[in-house]
């Protein structure tokens, strides 16, 4: 490909939790790939680290810490985008956590904080880039759901649940809106640190030793983001599952 395409194919793509696993893996994919990333996570140090080696790569890259659970900020992170570049095509709504236990051990406020970052993140998300996108006729809104959207296993109610909810309001998204495209990417057991933080001890570790013993690459995921932003205008890809081959 020549640069000239490069350039013309070039997307102004916002990725949210870009500090680390699937984000991250994302950021380098789409930059890679000639796109200018706009990068947002709580982690604004690792962000900085990312930014700057994507620049010394040649890559487009800027960041700017990111909270998905508090709207204004998810909103003043796509308006300054907007601002900066007079566009957004493509939001990866990605930000999540996993802390899982069983349903008895009523951890209430990790249920909430699974709401918040899994849900209430994607909508705010969406919130943020819906008008211009609407305004202009063309965009393209990716969320991060999981293999969890698609089965319910124990310890795991909560985050299934939020994971169903976002298919189901993407699905949503795709039917209200014929110039917007809708794309859900459903990751099977992915090397990332979702599983690090939180939950009942045993069932976090079981979760861990799983993914160390089968777990995809984050890249491999990236590389279904990817493919389905490439498509043309007027293709849209609305499910991609991707799971490892041993996983059942």
């Amino acid at each position: 490909m020549t640069t000239t395409s490069i350039l013309s194919d070039r997307k102004i793509v916002l990725v949210t939790g870009a500090s680390s696993g699937i984000g991250e893996a994302t950021a380098r994919h789409l930059a890679a790939a000639g796109n200018h990333v706009v990068l947002g996570a709580r982690r604004a140090d690792r962000l900085a680290l990312l930014t700057k080696e994507l620049r010394e790569t040649g890559f487009s890259a800027e960041y700017a810490e990111l909270d998905v659970t508090e709207q204004a900020g998810v909103h003043a992170f796509a308006e300054g985008a907007l601002a900066r570049h007079g566009r957004i095509d493509v939001l990866v709504n990605n930000a999540g956590v996993m802390p899982l236990a069983p349903l008895a051990a009523l951890r209430v406020a990790e249920w909430d904080r699974m709401i918040d970052v899994n849900l209430r993140g994607v909508l705010h998300g969406i919130a943020a880039v819906l008008p211009s996108m609407l305004e202009r006729r063309s965009g393209h809104v990716v969320n991060i759901a999981s293999t969890a959207a698609h089965r319910v296993d124990p310890t795991a109610a909560v985050y299934c649940a939020t994971k169903y909810a976002v298919r189901a309001l993407s699905e949503g998204l795709r039917q209200e809106n014929s110039d917007i495209r809708v794309t859900v990417v459903s990751p099977g057991f992915t090397r990332s640190e979702l599983a690090d933080k939180g939950g009942d001890a045993q069932a976090q570790g079981a979760a861990r030793g799983v993914t160390e013993l089968i777990g995809l690459p984050a890249s491999a995921v990236a590389e279904a983001i990817g493919y389905a932003i490439a498509q043309p205008s007027g293709v849209d890809l609305n499910e991609i599952v991707v799971r490892p081959t041993a996983q059942s």
